[in-house]
């Protein structure tokens, strides 16, 4: 059986950070480009982003901001 390491969050994103990523969103939107910055509260900014819907392109969307959306309680 295969032991699971937890990995803190924060120094993983910053190493990302200028390199290409693919974000999921839990709603189904994907977006692919370069991680420019991210926050404490896990906002991201990426570069040169293209955005798809069932694996398809929606098109180029340049800079974008991608925010934390509220935990339901």
């Amino acid at each position: 059986m295969s032991t699971v390491n937890p990995v803190n969050p924060k120094p993983f994103m910053q190493e990302l950070t200028g390199k290409p990523v693919y974000v999921r969103l839990k709603w189904g939107l994907e977006y692919k480009g370069f991680l420019v910055s991210t926050d404490g509260y896990m906002n991201l900014q990426l570069a040169n982003t293209e955005e798809f819907q069932d694996g398809k392109s929606n098109g180029a969307l340049g800079e974008v901001f991608i925010r934390e959306a509220p935990q339901e309680e």
